[in-house]
């Protein structure tokens, strides 16, 4: 008895070979609204950015406005190609629309049907009711805080990182001169003169860069952390030998009580900052001294900070200046703006090469890290057991 082939002779005849067809280029349409977000004045795409997509075919509408937070005129747009509307709902309803904050719930009313909405996403901040009525939209919602690069880096994250821990330090510098009722230290050395002690909480993109601009001044600094690897890793990039240590208690409270200025940099990931700094400790700093919170959006890491705005920045509670705006990078809006513009620029002209976002998305596995919603699908897991939302793995739905 002859056993059974495990094919058929139809499937042992070799077969044409199937090859992926080139996906055409896609003229696209992006809003770029005015941010509503209190004291948001940033925006995403600055006019050299405009510039560029509309000489390559796309449009942009330009709420008037939007870009006067960061010192770009309506006129500035213009001449680079984009149109002006004064009508919000009109920007909104684009097929892309393009803002820094997460869209307000009245704002996602004006999103048309399965739009692709692209913003930061800010967990925390967040409800359960602002998911569901992007789902109701059907949207697809990418949060450029999840885009990475080629090398696993939050590109965009990393380079607001970088403004925000430099501004950090500039910041302790103002607050401690007697201008602002510091104890008129200058933030660095001269001649003869023992230099001014920062204490730095957190070792990565924001602390980095505040040690870089603390050590360029001239400070002394410590730089505290919970992993040794992140430590190593900092004076590497430093190239300079400097104070670290891993956080111990009694060793950082011995520092703090030394120290003319202490920047809260710790990294969450979008989890709630732990308290390092109990409210025991701040009374143990000297009279004068300055606390920068910059954690303050995910909940502090000094027990005695507060939510503070840019028109109003600081209070003080034990003696100790604190400075608690959540939102450091508007600080210099014009500088944020540009620095992000970059990334966005490269996800828009993507977006227009492959023919839309959905053939971006099977190509840049980096961009596609950042979706959170499908189509109204919720792709996230971190988001969906936050929310407590049902979640579907993003490979499905885009294979």
């Amino acid at each position: 008895m002859v056993a059974a082939l495990p094919f058929s002779e139809k499937e042992l005849i070799p077969q044409a070979e199937r090859l992926e067809v080139g996906h055409s280029k896609e003229k696209i349409r992006i809003g770029l609204p005015r941010e509503s977000h209190f004291q948001e004045k940033r925006i995403g795409l600055t006019p050299d950015a405009v510039s560029v997509l509309t000489a390559n075919g796309h449009g942009v509408l330009v709420e008037s406005g939007a870009g006067s937070g960061a010192r770009y005129s309506d006129h500035e747009y213009a001449e680079a190609g984009a149109e002006i509307s004064h009508e919000t709902a009109a920007v909104f309803s684009q097929p892309v629309v393009l803002k820094i904050d997460p869209p307000a719930e009245a704002e996602i009313q004006m999103l048309a049907e399965r739009s692709t909405l692209l913003s930061a996403l800010q967990i925390s901040t967040c409800t359960q009711a602002y998911f569901k009525g992007l789902a109701q939209k059907k949207t697809t919602a990418t949060a450029m805080d999840f885009i990475a690069d080629e090398t696993g880096d939050l590109s965009i994250v990393r380079t607001i990182g970088e403004v925000v821990g430099t501004t950090s330090t500039l910041i302790a510098g103002e607050l401690m001169s007697n201008i602002n009722e510091g104890n008129g230290i200058l933030l660095g050395s001269a001649a003869g003169i023992a230099p001014a002690e920062v204490v730095i909480l957190g070792a990565g993109t924001v602390g980095e860069f505040a040690a870089k601009s603390a050590l360029g001044l001239g400070a002394s600094i410590k730089v505290f952390d919970h992993s040794t690897a992140n430590l190593r890793k900092l004076q590497s990039n430093l190239n300079h030998r400097i104070f670290t240590s891993l956080i111990d208690p009694n060793r950082l409270t011995k520092a703090l009580q030394h120290c003319d200025a202490a920047i809260g940099a710790i990294g969450t990931g979008g989890e709630r900052t732990p308290v390092l700094v109990g409210e025991d400790t701040v009374k143990k700093m000297k009279a004068g001294a300055v606390t920068i919170d910059v954690s303050m959006d995910h909940g502090g890491t000094f027990e005695t900070s507060e939510v503070t705005t840019h028109d109003y920045p600081t209070f003080v509670k034990h003696d100790v200046i604190h400075y608690g705006v959540t939102n450091i990078a508007s600080r210099v809006s014009r500088t944020a703006s540009m620095a992000m513009s970059h990334y966005l620029l490269n996800c828009a002209m993507e977006m227009g090469e492959k023919g839309g976002l959905e053939n971006a998305l099977k190509c840049n596995t980096g961009l596609r890290e950042g979706v959170y919603l499908y189509k109204g699908v919720m792709t996230k897991r971190e988001v969906s057991q936050w929310f407590q939302l049902a979640f579907t793995d993003i490979n499905l739905p885009i294979p």
